[in-house]
């Protein structure tokens, strides 16, 4: 999964960059309007989380620019503005949810989990194919009850395909979803990865549809 951040204060951006890529998360991080919409408009996002006070461009246009341009990426907005008035903006404007700061930035990795989550069409963080079971919350992944470790790039295309079960997903864009912007990307090796995954999970987990991409197999 992969998370747009913009937010112009240094040491808060870095705070929670960190934080999501320790949840899991390939993260672009921008500290400018301009920037932020450019991104949002050209690139493959799972949500962004967008704060409204930024230089260049303000995020209520950045957020107005996406939506006008049919981008439907989830977005969870953050600001210091505690008026009611300004929350009703925000969400008229087209933002998903909204996190006023101060915040805890667990809640704010809470609120990006359930944002990704309803997009999908999915309730519980805990996603389960056939004994496959993966707990978004944790970051742990089992088998047949069993823990499973997987490296960041395999969790990512698993999560990835378990929140799109039975949909035929293509290389090209697992490749979109599973790299940060300045990772040298290279399609070929998500072959790699759902080889990997098949094997430390079970054989039949990952379908190849010839042509078109992948898919996961929800079975028994």
């Amino acid at each position: 999964m992969r998370i747009l951040l913009v937010e112009d204060e240094p040491t808060l951006r870095s705070q929670l960059q960190a934080m999501l890529e320790q949840g899991g998360y390939a993260v672009d991080a921008v500290a400018d309007g301009i920037d932020a919409r450019h991104l949002g408009e050209t690139e493959s996002y799972d949500a962004a989380v967008l704060d409204l006070g930024l230089p260049g461009l303000d995020g209520l246009s950045v957020l107005r620019a996406w939506r006008d341009k049919g981008r439907t990426l989830p977005v969870l907005i953050l600001t210091a503005r505690d008026r009611w008035s300004d929350k009703v903006t925000g969400i008229d404007s087209g933002a998903d949810d909204y996190l006023t700061k101060p915040f805890h930035p667990e809640e704010l990795l809470a609120r990006v989990r359930a944002l990704i989550r309803r997009a999908a069409g999915l309730v519980s963080p805990v996603l389960q194919a056939g004994p496959v079971v993966l707990d978004s919350r944790t970051g742990r992944v089992s088998c047949n009850d069993q823990p499973v470790t997987l490296t960041g790039h395999e969790f990512r295309v698993l999560e990835y395909l378990m929140h799109r079960p039975g949909a035929v997903v293509t290389r090209t864009e697992l490749t979109e979803h599973i790299y940060a912007q300045d990772f040298e990307r290279d399609s070929n090796t998500i072959e790699v990865f759902v080889g990997r995954l098949r094997r430390k999970l079970t054989p039949d987990l990952i379908e190849t549809v010839r042509g078109r991409g992948y898919r996961l197999v929800s079975g028994p």
